[in-house]
């Protein structure tokens, strides 16, 4: 289940260096029962939010701003990242989870990134 950084010519140095960032903070974090891993997982348009338990390699709860009441929404980027977080923080609660590692994904905490996890902060997760 390792990530593999891709050697294809066309991969840009932007995205290797992610993946190698990805990889760094990967080997640092890891997700319980007790304490799962909220991953954010972002592109150009949209950004979705999990939460791994990574003893079993299952996922807890997760948001999307794919979700249609979310891609109806009006609002910009950052605003629809906050509702994410938000709306993964409400379904966390419901299935009994109150504290979580985050996992950025090699992505810089700054903007989406950051918009989300203060939604989530909000909607009550510890991190």
């Amino acid at each position: 289940m390792g990530i593999e950084i891709s050697n294809h010519k066309h991969t840009s140095p932007r995205v290797r260096a992610r993946l190698k960032r990805q990889v760094r903070g990967r080997k640092k974090i890891a997700g319980t029962a007790e304490r799962p891993r909220l991953v954010v997982t972002r592109s150009a348009r949209h950004i979705v939010a999990q939460i791994v338990d990574d003893n079993l390699g299952t996922t807890l709860a997760s948001a999307s701003s794919l979700e249609a009441d979310l891609r109806a929404a009006s609002a910009d980027k950052t605003a629809k990242a906050k509702q994410v977080g938000e709306l993964v923080a409400s379904r966390a609660k419901a299935a009994g989870i109150e504290s979580v590692v985050f996992d950025r994904a090699g992505n810089k905490y700054t903007g989406r990134v950051a918009a989300l996890a203060e939604g989530a902060r909000e909607g009550g997760l510890a991190f």
